[in-house]
């Protein structure tokens, strides 16, 4: 699913109120959550699963086209760890299916 399809369902599921109000909300759920990353915190949505960074340290990558050493600075990357009741629903089909 991508923004536009989020927001889509949203209005969907919300009637009354406006597409421009649901991008609204969306983006401020989203841009809420980059800056408390950025910030070097972590947002946790009880049910869904916990945003945070982690570090990765600097490395010498190789440049694919000619295969020349290049330097890779570190870095802090999202992380996602989703969340129990998450990780039950998605198992659900499996232990279903079989």
């Amino acid at each position: 699913m991508i923004r536009s399809e989020l927001v889509q369902k949203l209005c969907t599921d919300f009637p009354d109120l406006t597409q421009r109000e649901v991008e609204g909300v969306v983006s401020a759920i989203f841009d809420s959550i980059t800056d408390q990353l950025a910030g070097g915190g972590r947002v946790e949505l009880r049910g869904f699963g916990a945003f945070s960074t982690r570090q990765r340290d600097g490395r010498v990558g190789r440049n694919p086209r000619t295969g020349e050493a290049v330097s890779v600075d570190a870095k802090r990357v999202p992380y996602f760890k989703p969340g129990k009741e998450m990780r039950e629903r998605l198992n659900l089909k499996e232990v279903t299916a079989e």
